[in-house]
């Protein structure tokens, strides 16, 4: 068997990148792409390996030489790539493909070690590696029969999206028999090449050859094995992360905070939502709605006052709808002047907009970091401070202030002239949550020191869409607040989400009690992992202390590169003082017994 790598483009749209190397001298984590492949047909046992160059041509057969790991390389090259797309390239190696069963590769392909392997392995002289359609894919799609074969190469033109589900793509890997490329794909290129010219692509002839009866081409999909087509910075960094080796592959998914649509495979532990709103027949009329709010600008800053007062059943004079709870909280603390205590360990979205030296922290002495109202109000009583913040639930302690003890501290703050913040983003998954709340007029009335922000992302499910809420009968606050953040500050689609909000309602009602049910059955499931000591939450999240076996670093790592499932490493953040703390999201149940399986399996080794 020998290897036909084509490798003449110009991969124009990795800019400076390509501008004096060809596309596959681009560096993964440090390693190119060309020396990765070699490496992996090196352990192949092959006759040969023939690559087709073009763009920066020379540069690449002075880089690899003659021969790789005691595999002889030969070159063609393609005087005209600029011209031509890959069938030109294919053409010119004709005679190579027919003196030899071969495996064709693309350049810009970076996979799994096993999957050479895999198509060499397989019984069938003639096969293509497919893989179930996903969001992040372009190109080749195929349709497949229940035997595997290809059906038909599906077209840009003929590609739908209502379809996908059908969809495979193609990884660009192939092996080829002799006698297929002799007595099949050759004469079909030749006829295609004289007929469209060789401005074309190899799948075209494919495409002509599927729609034999006698075609013999199978498909060979993969099973969650790792590869990725980089054709620009974005699939690059991408791939960076994908194939990122283990010691960091957990830091470079955490330092992209978010964008896991990316990673379709990826259980996300880490962020934290609701997974039973917004429902199906909600989803559908936003669907429905897409192409105008697409084309459509949103309204200004005082409609979705309206919109948001509306929401939450408060007047819109005291509401401030913002661009996600993150851009209010920016804008409340820029602000805010004088101390501010706070709970640690806490959201530090809050404290990373002050000075250290402007902070006054209270950190629970207990293993649960858990507090009361009186607790609070023993801590600063005699401290300097001029604003408390209370996060209720807290995060990502769990702690849950009951209503009547959260209203006992608004009275001690107004009476000690001190600002009081309530960010009860999670308090909807408190039990009994209908009466948790702060968000009614007559508290706001009568509270003028009291701020409530809440994040609609968070117990709505739509983090997509970034949105939250800031409230205060402080008038002059609110009113500095919407003069200091953009008109246009939240997109069509959050608006159109809030406008069609009230029709739901009893949707959202239902859809918390069920996540409140799913929470007590979770976390039954999770006491029984012995290394974890869970401690009780009422969000959507549980604290767990890790007592044995594992770091909290390690087992982060172990979930991430087994079982690809992402969890948060507290170790790092305030208060934990490296000691072996994880946050757990809750999901829906077949997520969160995805996890308990893992655990429940290094819990056995």
């Amino acid at each position: 068997m020998q290897a036909i790598i084509l490798a003449a483009g110009m991969g124009k749209r990795l800019g400076e990148l390509t501008q004096n190397n060809t596309k596959c001298m681009v560096k993964v984590n440090g390693v190119t792409l060309i020396d990765r492949l070699m490496t992996q047909l090196s352990e192949l046992s092959l006759k040969k390996i023939i690559i087709v160059i073009g763009y920066q041509g020379e540069k690449l057969r002075s880089y690899l030489g003659e021969n790789y790991l005691n595999t002889k390389i030969e070159y063609i090259y393609n005087p005209i790539y600029d011209k031509t797309n890959n069938i030109y390239s294919l053409a010119l190696a004709k005679e190579s493909l027919q003196e030899d069963d071969s495996l064709l590769i693309e350049s810009d392909l970076i996979f799994d070690d096993s999957l050479f392997r895999k198509i060499i392995d397989n019984p069938y002289p003639d096969i293509t590696l497919v893989d179930k359609y996903e969001s992040w894919m372009d190109g080749t799609m195929v349709t497949l029969d229940e035997e595997n074969n290809i059906e038909n190469f599906v077209s840009k033109k003929a590609f739908k999206y209502s379809d996908v589900h059908n969809y495979y793509k193609t990884v660009n890997i192939y092996k080829f028999s002799k006698e297929f490329s002799k007595h099949k794909y050759v004469p079909f290129l030749d006829a295609y090449c004289k007929a469209l010219g060789h401005n074309e692509y190899y799948e075209q002839v494919l495409k002509v050859i599927s729609r034999l009866d006698d075609t013999h081409l199978k498909a060979l999909p993969l099973n969650g094995e790792k590869w990725y087509e980089i054709d620009d910075i974005q699939d690059l960094d991408i791939a960076e992360t994908i194939f990122a080796p283990k010691e960091d592959l957990l830091i470079k998914y955490q330092s992209r905070y978010g964008g896991y649509w990316r990673f379709p495979s990826l259980l996300d532990f880490c962020y934290l939502v609701n997974p039973y709103f917004p429902p199906k027949k909600m989803k559908e009329e936003l669907k429905a709605n897409f192409d105008i709010l697409l084309t459509e600008y949103p309204s200004g800053m005082k409609i979705n006052s309206l919109l948001a007062g509306k929401y939450f059943g408060i007047k819109s004079d005291y509401v401030c709808i913002g661009n996600g709870a993150a851009e209010l909280i920016k804008s409340l603390i820029e602000k805010l002047h004088g101390k501010i205590g706070v709970i640690f360990p806490t959201f530090e979205e809050y404290p990373n907009r002050k000075k250290l030296e402007e902070l006054v922290t209270y950190i629970p002495d207990n293993r649960d970091f858990s507090y009361t109202a009186k607790d609070i109000m023993n801590y600063f009583a005699g401290k300097d401070i001029q604003t408390l913040l209370l996060i209720n639930p807290d995060n990502p302690s769990g702690n849950f202030i009951p209503m009547e003890e959260v209203l006992e501290l608004v009275e001690w703050t107004k009476k000690k002239n001190i600002r009081f913040i309530v960010d009860e983003s999670f308090v909807d998954f408190s039990e009994g949550y209908p009466n948790n709340s702060l968000l009614h007029n007559k508290i706001l009335d009568d509270y003028g020191h009291l701020v409530v922000i809440k994040s609609i992302s968070k117990s709505y499910g739509v983090p997509g869409l970034r949105l939250g809420i800031l409230a205060s009968s402080d008038k002059a606050l609110i009113a500095w607040i919407k003069k200091n953040i953009s008109i246009w500050n939240i997109n069509s689609f959050a608006e159109f989400y809030m406008q069609i909000f009230g029709k739901y309602e009893q949707d959202y009602s239902n859809a918390c009690s069920k996540f409140i049910t799913e929470r007590k059955r979770f976390l039954s499931e999770l006491q029984q992992i012995d290394f974890l000591r869970v401690i009780p939450s009422q969000a959507n999240y549980f604290l767990c202390e890790i007592v044995k076996k594992y770091t909290s670093k390690e087992l982060t790592r172990l979930l991430l590169k087994h079982y690809n499932i992402l969890i948060k490493d507290c170790s790092t953040k305030s208060a934990f003082n490296s000691s072996n703390y994880i946050r757990i999201a809750i999901r829906d149940t077949n997520d969160n017994n995805a996890l308990v399986n893992a655990l429940k399996e290094l819990q056995a080794i």
